[in-house]
């Protein structure tokens, strides 16, 4: 049986629209990292456009694509802000 765990992320501005909600479960295997989420959350808009390259934060701090996480992370989408 393969191991895994299911990881909450939050999701805002273009990311929350694309998906539809403020927040979605991925299911990822043990020893996922940042870029997987990352890349997850992309794959899950369906064409829609979103960002890229947005900013992940785990637990309130950026982080890195290589940084592993846990079900017990916050992991929060974050694109890019225009300001005025």
């Amino acid at each position: 049986m393969a191991s895994g765990m299911t990881v909450r992320v939050l999701l805002f501005a273009s990311y929350a629209d694309a998906l539809g909600g403020p927040e979605v479960l991925l299911d990822l295997p043990d020893g996922a990292r940042v870029g997987d989420v990352r890349a997850r959350v992309r794959s899950l808009a369906s064409g829609k456009r979103v960002p890229e390259r947005p900013l992940v934060a785990v637990n309130q701090r950026y982080a890195s694509d290589d940084q592993v996480v846990s079900a017990s992370d916050e992991v929060a989408i974050i694109p890019p802000v225009a300001g005025g």
